[in-house]
């Protein structure tokens, strides 16, 4: 037997099954079981019998482009499974025992069989990175391979990502692509060698989203600490809230768009069927358009800069924006920042840069005519962002230099689901 292999071992009434990893002696055969544990055995104690053999090397090579195809099912929709690395895409290299994160579609089913049966699936790896190492370069190589998945015929996209900037790719997108498909970013908070891994519910979850009838781009992550539901946010309204716990995402200032509820999705999928009973929208999301055809605008300007107003700053402090295209500032309250860098961002417009007000509260939005200072940075050029996030803000901002002719109109207006007409309590 070969790391890889699946093996049923007996010891007496004890009976294992699991996945075989590297051991460090002849004598002692090291299983991985399905509850994500480890365990030892003696081999010369035990009855072993090789059950699947799934020895499988893997090519290291960073930032590869790999496609795949599966046989396909006439009867079932196809779903697009791109990689971009992160959590959710690795699973234990057997030749060494780490955690590798570089998978194509048959990789994706192989770590999480659930979604066999579920749909077709084409699968691509756009790049294999650790998501703080994102940047525009990669969001423009992951809007084409979406766009070329859904010219392609793909009834769905699913986008595997890093956690930690999955928000600013979900937003890229939402505003460089008009698809009139699903895109569902999806990832995982723990990996899939630990117990508590969420990699499989929100995979699961990820394509029954991505196959229900919308064309909304959003991120599917865990609603609670517990197994039972993911939520769907949509991407330019969706922040990363917690470090570590499962449900760490959540929608800013409203519900999640939706949610999918996981023992529904896994009934649905042993045949194939849309679990439309386990996908329930809080609210109306856009719905598809199949006679629409896909487009893209992939430009981004890069020179744009997001920073945070903190008390006691040195005006200075700001001197290396001079030149920038656009500045996104993240200012508190209403939207303001101290007196005395009002003539800096002032200077910035007057030499042609777009700065543009955002919040650094959790919710509401920015409103610089209720005090003085507001309405002298209005006065300066500064542009409101209504309730739009900083992140966002920025992504926006990189896509509305690029591809308007008035910056400042684009951010005063909604593209994409980013600012709503107007703020409302909602719990």
């Amino acid at each position: 037997m070969q790391p890889g292999d699946r093996v049923r071992a007996e010891r007496g009434d004890v009976t294992n099954e699991g996945v075989v990893l590297p051991s460090t002696t002849d004598e002692h055969l090291v299983l991985k079981l399905d509850g994500g544990y480890n365990v030892g055995i003696d081999r010369a104690a035990a009855t072993t019998e090789v059950i699947e053999s799934g020895a499988r090397a893997v090519d290291d090579a960073a930032g590869a482009t790999e496609s795949s195809e599966i046989t396909f099912d006439d009867d079932l929709p196809t779903v697009a499974l791109i990689s971009t690395g992160g959590t959710i895409a690795s699973t234990v290299d057997y030749r060494t025992g780490a955690v590798t994160a570089r998978f194509d579609a048959e990789d994706v089913l192989r770590a999480v069989p659930e979604l066999a049966g579920r749909a077709n699936y084409r699968g691509r790896v756009v790049a294999n990175i650790l998501s703080e190492n994102m940047e525009p370069a990669i969001w423009r190589d992951l809007a084409r391979a979406v766009y070329e998945e859904v010219e392609d015929g793909a009834d769905g996209v699913v986008v595997m990502h890093g956690t930690d900037t999955m928000q600013f790719s979900a937003s890229a997108l939402s505003f460089v692509l008009n698809v009139p498909v699903p895109i569902v970013f999806t990832g995982s908070q723990r990996s899939a060698d630990r117990p508590s891994s969420d990699n499989v519910m929100n995979a699961v979850c990820a394509v029954e989203a991505a196959k229900a009838d919308h064309a909304e781009t959003l991120v599917c992550m865990h609603a609670t600490p517990n197994d039972d539901r993911c939520a769907l946010h949509r991407g330019t309204r969706v922040r990363k809230n917690h470090t570590s716990r499962r449900d760490a995402f959540e929608t800013v200032g409203a519900k999640p768009l939706g949610t999918v509820d996981y023992e529904r999705a896994a009934e649905a999928g042993s045949d194939g069927a849309v679990a439309t009973e386990a996908v329930a929208w809080n609210r109306e999301p856009t719905p598809r358009d199949t006679d629409a055809d896909p487009t893209i605008a992939p430009d981004l300007a890069v020179d744009v800069e997001l920073v945070r107003f903190t008390p006691g700053m040195d005006p200075d402090a700001w001197s290396y924006l001079d030149g920038m295209d656009g500045v996104v500032v993240a200012g508190t309250g209403l939207g303001h920042v101290h007196t005395d860098l009002i003539p800096r961002l002032e200077s910035l417009v007057a030499d042609g840069t777009t700065v543009v007000m955002t919040s650094q509260c959790l919710a509401g939005r920015v409103c610089d005519r209720v005090y003085d200072t507001g309405r002298d940075l209005l006065d300066a050029g500064v542009v409101e962002a209504g309730d739009t996030l900083p992140g966002t803000a920025t992504v926006k901002l990189m896509w509305a230099i690029a591809n308007t002719d008035d910056p400042a109109a684009a951010m005063r207006r909604d593209v994409a689901g980013e600012r709503t007409a107007e703020s409302r309590p909602w719990r």
